[in-house]
């Protein structure tokens, strides 16, 4: 079998059809052991995408840092988020500072959040 060249090679994918190519990825995907990964643009702005793509989470933790003044209306709150007993949430609060809910979509960090700093709390959200 005489080598192709690259040219060659793209030339003969520029023949398939979408999904020839897709089945083709898999196969060689699967036969060389590799995962075929979109390329990362580079310029100018090239590094500060990819750091930026890093930073960015997907996963909150809130974490109760202080009771505040009104303790039993933070316990409540706690109680409503995760669902623990009545002796639970207030060992989490007498605790603080502890993780009230953890990995978690963002979303839900700042509801719950905003639900304890509303009963009195001191939050983060990490």
């Amino acid at each position: 079998m005489a080598k192709l060249s690259q040219d060659d090679l793209l030339a003969q994918f520029e023949e398939m059809t979408l999904i020839e190519l897709s089945e083709f990825v898999k196969a060689f995907e699967d036969k060389f052991d590799v995962t075929a990964a979109a390329a990362v643009a580079a310029g100018p702005a090239g590094p500060a995408v990819v750091a930026e793509a890093a930073e960015e989470q997907d996963e909150f933790d809130v974490i109760l840092t202080g009771a505040g003044d009104k303790k039993i209306q933070v316990i409540k709150v706690v109680r409503e988020l995760t669902s623990l007993g009545l002796k639970e949430a207030k060992d989490l609060v007498d605790g603080a500072p502890k993780p009230v809910l953890e990995k978690v979509a963002k979303e839900a960090a700042e509801k719950a959040a905003e639900a304890l700093k509303g009963a009195g709390a001191a939050v983060e959200v990490k």
